[in-house]
């Protein structure tokens, strides 16, 4: 029998559901539990394996899904070309080109395995909790995710509270709620996807009409237009259920889908960006997202310099979603967000992107990563080096695979910045569509990678504002609508102190380098009066 090496990655069944965990074992993440799955070793041969080579493309193959699920999975005997392409491959490159959003069942996906660092570990009570929560609903509910501070923390936990205090803001909290939150208690985020918005506001509504504000009184219809405003959700927040006080979102699984795999708003596409707990899954959802991931990583890649750490790495993924945002240039939100996100939640990050990185060719870990060394994958504070090649082809190629919508506006301002005619542009734009199966970059692509780095990241950047911009100001502006006045002033004034913490704590942090540099001139000072006296 093949010999075997241990992978952190959650046992899930094809309905994408995470059953208790076998053999917990405690990992470096204080108060977190992981379950750890047996591979055998020629699965990660190929599980690990960077993508073809030779640099050309990482996804240069169309290798079809039936002839590569032919092969009997009792054959232990490896495959003359072991790369990610292989069958037992986790994270394979070649279902980028024929992806197909339009599927129905979990079976339908690439491989049995697919997507599965989508699902992040954390505390089973927990978890369970929160499915549980999810019950309270008669409104189906076909994907749900919960996100944000209240589930990933993102700060250090603070001095203990009393029970009373932590009851202030969660009722009832189930134990596993208390020991996560600790001694600060937060409300808990969620996104539901639904199949038809409408008929799902109207059994809410019967259910829970203390979760709408006056709005609801016209009716499931008007409720559903409101929430197509901006980027397509409708939230609820401030909503007490199962003894928790939660704040959910609602969209379609149609929107949803749609902007993973367009970022058409980047508005969901962002959140799912960075580290989730899915809670139900869809298998059209979790094709997308696995789209959404590696399209993060590439964009983060042209914002970044040939060398650069995970940290950096996991910032630039974190922020694509804050810029534009109008709550970043306001006083509603903590500046040091993106910062605090990653720095605590890094084994999280490196279990959603690690696997992605090492299928590209154009990028690598200098240092000795593997994705079975429990030493490194579970550790918070390894932060290991990564080098990217900047070599216009391979980056061209990359600019090719950003999502469709995202794409042509980075295409529309390289038109004036190189000012192409219009006529010859929209003949390039509509054999871009045409070809949209096409995976490599064409000359156009490679004039946008062989722009000066700086300019590169400023238009990018600028691209991802357009993009974020206007459906956050939308569904900002809308939050009174659909929540009314008294809970809207309740989160203002919430993201006020967020915003006013992390202000003082950047000041005190200026104030503190400040003082530490004067000490150190200081100390320069008397050490040269010193050496001038020696020398009287």
């Amino acid at each position: 029998m093949a010999s075997a090496r241990i992978w952190a990655t959650p046992i899930i069944n094809a309905r994408g559901v995470a059953p208790r965990a076998l053999s917990p074992q405690a990992s470096y993440v204080t108060g977190r539990h992981y379950a750890y799955q047996r591979l055998p070793a020629f699965t990660y041969m190929r599980y690990s394996s960077s993508s073809d080579s030779s640099g050309k493309s990482d996804a240069s193959s169309t290798t079809s899904r039936s002839s590569s699920s032919s092969t009997t999975t009792t054959t232990t005997k490896p495959s003359k070309r072991e790369t990610a392409k292989g069958k037992y491959n986790l994270y394979g490159d070649n279902w980028e080109d024929t992806a197909d959003f339009a599927i129905k069942s979990f079976s339908d996906l690439p491989h049995e395995m697919f997507g599965h660092n989508q699902h992040m570990l954390i505390n089973y009570d927990l978890k369970e909790a929160m499915r549980l929560m999810l019950r309270q609903f008669n409104a189906p509910i076909v994907y749900c995710f919960a996100y944000g501070s209240g589930v990933f923390p993102q700060e250090e936990a603070g001095r203990s509270i009393s029970e009373a205090d932590f009851r202030s803001v969660h009722p009832k909290p189930p134990k596993a709620l208390i020991e996560s939150q600790k001694g600060a208690p937060k409300m808990i985020d969620f996104i539901f996807g639904v199949s038809h918005t409408q008929h799902w506001h109207s059994i809410n509504m019967k259910q829970h009409r203390n979760h709408y504000s006056g709005v609801a009184s016209l009716g499931s219809g008007l409720v559903s237009r409101v929430q197509d405003w901006g980027a397509g959700v409708y939230f609820h927040p401030y909503v007490e259920v199962n003894g928790m006080l939660i704040k959910y979102g609602v969209t379609s699984i149609d929107n949803l889908v749609t902007d993973l795999s367009t970022w058409d708003s980047l508005y969901l596409a962002g959140r799912l960006q960075k580290p989730v707990k899915i809670l139900r899954d869809h298998p059209q959802v979790r094709l997308a997202n696995q789209h959404n991931l590696i399209a993060a990583l590439r964009t983060a890649l042209l914002l970044l310099p040939p060398d650069f750490t995970e940290a950096q790495l996991y910032s630039a993924i974190s922020g694509i979603s804050y810029l534009g945002d109008p709550r970043m240039s306001l006083p509603t939100e903590n500046r040091s967000k993106v910062d605090n996100i990653v720095s605590n939640n890094m084994v999280h990050f490196r279990r959603l992107y690690a696997p992605l990185i090492k299928t590209l060719p154009n990028v690598t870990f200098l240092d000795n990563c593997r994705l079975d060394d429990e030493n490194w994958v579970l550790n918070p504070k390894a932060n290991s080096r990564l080098q990217q090649d900047m070599d216009p082809s391979p980056r061209g190629n990359m600019v090719r695979r950003l999502p469709p919508k995202f794409r042509s506006k980075l295409y529309f301002q390289y038109q004036k910045k190189l000012s192409l005619p219009k006529e010859e542009f929209n003949k390039m734009m509509k054999a871009s569509t045409d070809d949209e199966g096409k995976r490599q970059g064409g000359e156009f692509e490679k004039r946008i990678a062989e722009d000066d780095p700086a300019a590169l990241t400023q238009t990018v950047r600028q691209v991802i504002k357009q993009t974020v911009n206007w459906p956050s100001t939308v569904q900002s502006l809308k939050g009174p609508v659909m929540s009314g006045w008294k809970r809207t002033f309740r989160y203002l004034g919430e993201k006020y102190a967020k915003y006013k913490k992390g202000s003082d704590a950047e000041a005190a942090a200026k104030k503190t380098a400040q003082s530490q540099e004067g000490s150190k001139e200081s100390e320069k000072t008397k050490t040269s009066e010193a050496s001038e006296e020696k020398k009287e």
